[in-house]
């Protein structure tokens, strides 16, 4: 190929290998000329042909335009002269600036670009891309041991690996930080942690100009501003910086497009077109708008924009990320992070069917919340705080839900005081989750004290009062006190109809928590109706594929097995198992549970080769959802298990629970109630009853909030 064209982001290596392989052409006599020229401007351009010209020549650099043209035809291919020539247009700035002056496509001669621009004019004409990347974590670690090392410098090797992921292997920033560790002389640990100081900023932990490297020019953090200056000015203007801004509060891992381009995306974008002097179209900024921003950003190589993509549609470097929040004035950074908190809300589906789609909303709140916390809680606590946690809770990671719901509620206590309304909300949500955890004594005692303090803070008519008092109720229920949970849901119940109506969501749930409680304490045949008069309700006030309506045809269905008809159950779960994996798709965690109350019927109907068989593929699909070691997946094997067991296949029965009883005492440990029980299937091989999540119970739960 006559032309190469080395595109990449600023600070990736472009100009240092260009020059490597110029250097090594020179140094081995394949060149007879070698001509570098930094292509800043179209001025720049025609300045280094033009001094080419006048050194090979003799032309008069006078007159640059005229030199410049003789030099281009001195490169022109000869019959009688094999030329063999190397021009190197190092940081070409603009493609519109080689209109004319492209050196000649010769078989001796070859042109090297380097560019942080990817417009389609570098690209056919015999040009070739050459995309630049970031170091790959070994090429990384490499370069720092040697480059410390020349500094008799050497390091543990875990911290240079954590340096190299905390600089994003970007080797601008690995050279820069070599030079920072070995002029202020600390070492690689406690640079590391002015590295991840939020109180710094990005230039407090590099060099400055005047200790650069390797005769660099600018610093990581000034290395991309012209780029997002020309960015800015590319159609549609003034609409890429704050683009950029945006997608730097966000997961630098992939962001969905559908979140740049959601209504607070837009409002955002409006606020700055609405800055340009004469424009009267400022609430105008359109969805096709703010993706032609994203391609003005990805023409630059300051992002990757992969439209194909919907759920990593947009990734950015994590250190141009931290350069942008940087500069940001602290109001101005504090309201942006806002507006990415609601874009991801804005965002978020109310039944997540697509578990790719949420699992990139929720990490790109993990990443919003790491670099902004503060911001989320100003002047009250975001929603997406809340949500985050639910739908780590909804996809069954209750661990990492209770983990996150802990810290949002010591938060939200510490930033606006324990009486705040979203403080106590924040405690409604730790009791569920620690309930759900496993812990339904702690729980209690969490919505008991919680109750208390929302009666003394809001009243006790306040929905959230009522709603401590429905959980409290729940959790005492789940510790032992069914009698108790039962007085005390009538008692709710009463009060609910009174303040909110018979037909309101949470009148209906304690309508089904009543229901279930009747089923607890042994009128199964009494909890099934029950439930098919609140599924009566509930199809007429939130219609047949609102998630709760979906969760009471489970209950109905499990009480009319408890009560007997086990044939009918699995059968009625069959059908809803349709509806589910069409509303909710087929990874959502009641789908899951469904296929499991489908198994576990199916086998008390006398199908045990077919309960086996049911819950081996349940299995396949929980590991890969949910991981291994995940209690639904633990459960499962022990259902597995039993019903090998109770198929005739008692040495695997066997097999099985003595396998799981080694990864139950490694996850849960050895004195957990499923570890023992396992000891138990092992001596005696006792049947134990079949694993069936309930969804209305912990729909109940979570819906509450």
């Amino acid at each position: 190929m006559p032309y190469q064209v080395l595109v990449g982001l600023g600070g990736v290596g472009k100009t240092q290998l260009a020059a490597h392989h110029a250097r090594t052409l020179w140094q081995t006599a394949r060149l007879d000329l070698l001509v570098w020229v930094t292509a800043a401007t179209r001025d720049a351009v025609v300045t280094g042909y033009a001094q080419a010209a006048a050194e090979i020549l003799g032309a008069d650099p006078a007159s640059p335009e005229s030199a410049a043209c003789s030099f281009l035809a001195w490169l022109e291919p000869k019959p009688t002269a094999a030329r063999r020539w190397l021009v190197v247009l190092d940081d070409l700035a603009d493609p519109a600036d080689l209109r004319n002056l492209w050196p000649p496509a010769s078989p001796h001669g070859r042109t090297l670009i380097t560019t942080r621009r990817r417009d389609a004019a570098l690209i056919g004409h015999d040009r070739r891309l050459v995309p630049m990347g970031l170091f790959t974590e070994d090429e990384a670690v490499a370069y720092l041991t040697t480059a410390l090392a020349a500094h008799d410098r050497h390091e543990p090797a875990d911290e240079l690996l954590g340096l190299a992921d905390d600089l994003g292997h970007l080797p601008l920033a690995l050279s820069q930080a070599v030079a920072y560790l070995t002029d202020v002389d600390v070492d690689c640990a406690t640079y590391r942690h002015r590295l991840s100081d939020r109180a710094r900023t990005l230039s407090d932990a590099l060099p400055d100009p005047s200790g650069l490297p390797d005769d660099q020019a600018t610093t990581v953090a000034a290395a991309w501003s012209l780029s997002i200056e020309c960015a800015d000015r590319l159609p549609p203007a003034r609409l890429a910086r704050p683009m950029l801004q945006l997608a730097s509060m966000l997961d630098p891992n992939g962001i969905p497009g559908a979140v740049l381009t959601s209504p607070p995306a837009l409002g955002h974008l409006a606020r700055y077109r609405g800055a340009v002097p004469g424009r009267t179209d400022a609430a105008e900024v359109t969805v096709w708008d703010a993706t032609q921003a994203l391609r003005a950003l990805h023409r630059l190589s300051l992002i990757d924009h992969a439209p194909d993509s919907p759920h990593h549609t947009v990734r950015v470097h994590q250190l141009l990320q931290r350069a942008i929040r940087d500069l940001l004035p602290a109001e101005q950074h504090d309201r942006l992070a806002r507006t990415a908190a609601d874009a991801l809300m804005a965002t978020w589906p109310d039944i997540e069917r697509d578990t790719t789609l949420v699992q990139a909303l929720r990490a790109g709140t993990e990443a919003l919340t790491l670099h902004s916390e503060d911001a989320l809680y100003r002047p009250d606590a975001h929603p997406v705080l809340l949500r985050n946690g639910l739908s780590l809770g909804e996809a069954g990671q209750v661990a990492a839900a209770l983990d996150h719901i802990r810290r949002v509620a010591d938060a939200a206590r510490e930033k606006l005081g324990p009486d705040h309304l979203d403080a106590l909300t924040a405690r409604s949500h730790l009791g569920s989750w620690q309930g759900a955890a496993g812990d339904a004594a702690e729980a209690a005692t969490a919505f008991e004290e919680l109750h208390k303090d929302l009666e003394r803070a809001v009243g006790p008519d306040h929905p959230g009062t009522l709603v401590a008092r429905g959980k409290l109720a729940y959790w005492r229920g789940e510790a032992g006190d069914t009698a108790g949970a039962a007085t005390a849901f009538e008692e709710l119940l009463a009060d609910r109809l009174r303040v909110l109506g018979p037909d309101d969501p949470d009148t209906l749930i304690t309508r089904g928590n009543l229901a279930f409680l009747r089923g607890e304490t042994g009128d199964a045949a009494g909890a099934a109706t029950a439930f098919e008069e609140l599924l009566a309700d509930r199809l007429r006030v939130l219609g047949p594929d609102h998630p709760d309506t979906l969760c009471t045809r489970g209950n109905l269905a499990s009480w009319r097995g408890e009560a007997g008809d086990a044939a009918g159950a699995a059968t009625a779960f069959e059908e809803l198992l349709t509806d589910l994996e069409r509303v909710l798709g087929p990874d959502h965690a009641d789908t899951l549970c469904t296929r499991s109350n489908i198994a576990s019927w199916r086998g008390e109907a006398g199908d045990t080769t077919g309960a086996a068989t049911a819950f081996e593929e349940l299995l396949t699909d929980l590991e890969r959802v949910l991981g291994p070691d995940h209690p639904a997946a633990l459960s499962t094997r022990g259902n597995l298990a039993y019903w090998q067991g109770r198929a005739g296949d008692r040495e695997a029965s066997s097999r099985a629970f003595k396998d799981l009883l080694a990864d139950l005492e490694r996850v849960l440990g050895p004195d957990h109630p499923d570890a023992l029980g396992t000891r138990d299937d092992i001596a005696y091989w006792r049947g134990r009853r079949p694993w069936r999540l309930i969804t209305n119970r912990i729909r109940s739960v979570a819906r509450d909030d």
